[in-house]
């Protein structure tokens, strides 16, 4: 049994842009930089990220709730649903956060679901300078509960 599906990103992908406040001008100054880029595609962003990126440019940014008040969880959802293909994530790991233990879950999620993520500008710069950035491009992603199911069914005949 096949326990990977393909996931179609179309070649407008949906990315969305969070960044610590300790990084939020790097990542103003990189959305500046790929403008051209970027504004081919759907924006969104945590409340503050995106209210400082919409502010300075004018690229159309959907925005959910600031991370520390639910917004990292609110991109989560989106990517384990299905609707985020992208995650630009400006991260301080040097700087303790309120909403650690959220941003830890969002990073396993985008791993989970298999999503391009970069913590840096420089994977940032990577992604969005790729070919697979500009069209469409089928991701595979785990079916992890039918995964589990098998390992406990294997488990169980191996009287575990």
């Amino acid at each position: 049994m096949d326990q990977t599906r393909r996931v179609k990103m179309e070649g407008v992908k949906n990315v969305v842009l969070i960044a610590h406040d300790s990084r939020k001008d790097d990542l103003l100054e990189w959305v500046k930089y790929n403008r051209e880029v970027l504004k081919e595609h759907r924006l969104f962003a945590t409340g503050t990220t995106g209210g400082i990126v919409q502010a300075a440019t004018d690229l159309k940014i959907t925005r959910f709730k600031s991370g520390p008040l639910g917004g990292d969880q609110q991109v989560g959802a989106k990517i384990a649903d299905g609707e985020l293909d992208v995650l630009i994530f400006f991260w301080d790991p040097l700087e303790p956060q309120p909403h650690d233990p959220d941003v830890k879950a969002l990073l396993r999620i985008a791993v989970l679901y298999n999503i391009p993520t970069a913590c840096n500008r420089a994977t940032a710069d990577f992604i969005v300078a790729s070919e697979l950035f500009h069209g469409e491009y089928d991701r595979l992603v785990e079916d992890h509960a039918a995964v589990r199911e098998a390992f406990l069914r294997a488990r169980a005949a191996r009287g575990y």
